[in-house]
């Protein structure tokens, strides 16, 4: 039987979805929303707002990198740069005088998602009981959506004004993650560890044979985000097109958020189930609504739906992804979390840049079929590999 969360347990876990609420859905994942109005301000043309993008990508894979070195022995630390980078980014993002200055802000600021998901996956492992800590990691992690859902309703609300929703997002980002921090506590004086001769993630370095371990979801991670970066980057753009109203593309972004912050919800049964079977069953669904978003685009109940199931199915496949490293090593969960992200967002590069070209040549609906595809097959890839195995025993 699963038992409920302590009351500290419970403050750690709400502040840190905060906080992964805060670094990305108000912060690294808000930058498409805004970005139409920062470009008729600024003068941003759409080369340099893809720079941006990259260049965001870029920093984010450091800031994970620098995660995976360091989470296992300051954590708090890392926490609290994550909050500086993207609460301060937010605040300088907002008051650019030029393109120039936001987008060095905007790079800087997407540093903070990449340093606070390792770290927090370090905390709550030291820090909440054996029995609840797979859950705590899937609602930690499930913070992307409740901060879509205020990037959106900060967009209804105030846009144009870009610079009042972006000085908002700083102020809170600053504010969640000095709640981390306290409810975090002062480190004790001895990790956590998994390990029965007492060493730490940081004293016991992973090696190649934990690298060759995670083969199966390395591959996973990089064709589940080639396939999802279509959404995240041509999504809106794509519904704008269909002939929808501004508003309708802006409650499908906040539809998103919704279904990512319903795996909340979904996490005591999803934390029920092996790793593989997680990632099955949520990369399915965000490939069956990547589908339905690039084929029927105009038709805005259908949109709203499949943008609520891609949040949940992007989101909870995340969290897969951490249940799936701290199976094949629960010492270096935070070491594979940082790797198997970094991955992740390598994917979306990769795939924001195949999809870009399709998009010109096919047309959103064919390039969001074969994007539906790639995620299907990454879906697949797990259980095939596992019915192969079967056969040669």
């Amino acid at each position: 039987m699963k038992r409920s969360f302590s009351s500290s347990d419970r403050i750690l876990v709400s502040t840190g979805l905060g906080t992964i609420a805060a670094t990305y859905g108000l912060v690294r994942l808000a930058l498409g929303l805004f970005l139409p109005d920062v470009q008729r301000d600024l003068g941003l043309g759409a080369a340099v707002g893809g720079a941006v993008s990259s260049g965001a990508s870029v920093l984010y894979c450091v800031g994970a990198l620098v995660g995976f070195v360091s989470a296992g022995r300051s954590a708090r630390r890392l926490v609290a740069a994550a909050t500086l980078a993207a609460g301060l980014g937010a605040v300088v993002m907002a008051a650019a005088p030029t393109a120039l200055v936001f987008g060095a802000a905007a790079v800087v600021a997407s540093t903070g998602a990449g340093l606070a998901s390792p770290s927090l996956v370090q905390l709550v492992r030291e820090r909440v009981a054996a029995e609840g800590r797979s859950r705590a990691q899937a609602v930690v992690n499930a913070g992307t959506g409740p901060g879509l859902v205020v990037a959106g309703l900060l967009a209804l609300l105030l846009l144009p004004e870009w610079r009042t929703a972006w000085t908002a997002a700083g102020a809170v980002t600053l504010l969640v993650g000095a709640a981390t921090l306290l409810a975090a506590g002062r480190p004790s004086g001895r990790p956590a560890t998994d390990d029965p001769g007492g060493r730490t993630s940081v004293d016991r370095w992973p090696g190649g044979r934990w690298v060759v371990a995670h083969r199966v979801p390395v591959v996973a991670a990089l064709a589940f985000g080639a396939g999802s970066a279509v959404v995240w980057t041509f999504g809106r753009a794509a519904l704008v097109d269909a002939g929808l109203p501004a508003a309708v593309t802006i409650v499908a972004w906040v539809a998103i958020g919704l279904g990512g912050a319903a795996v909340t919800v979904t996490a005591r049964w999803t934390s029920g189930l092996t790793a593989v079977r997680q990632w099955a069953v949520t990369a399915v669904a965000a490939a069956a609504a990547v589908l339905a978003i690039g084929t029927v685009p105009g038709a805005a109940p259908v949109v709203l739906v499949a943008c609520a199931v891609f949040g949940w199915g992007y989101t909870a496949a995340t969290g897969a992804l951490i249940a799936w490293t701290t199976e094949v090593d629960a010492a270096h969960a935070a070491a594979g979390t940082s790797m198997l992200f970094v991955l992740l967002v390598a994917g979306q590069a990769v795939g924001a840049a195949v999809a870009g070209s399709f998009v010109g040549l096919l047309g959103t609906g064919a390039t969001c079929t074969a994007a539906a595809v790639v995620v299907l097959l990454a879906a697949a890839l797990p259980l095939a590999r596992r019915r192969r195995a079967a056969r040669v025993a």
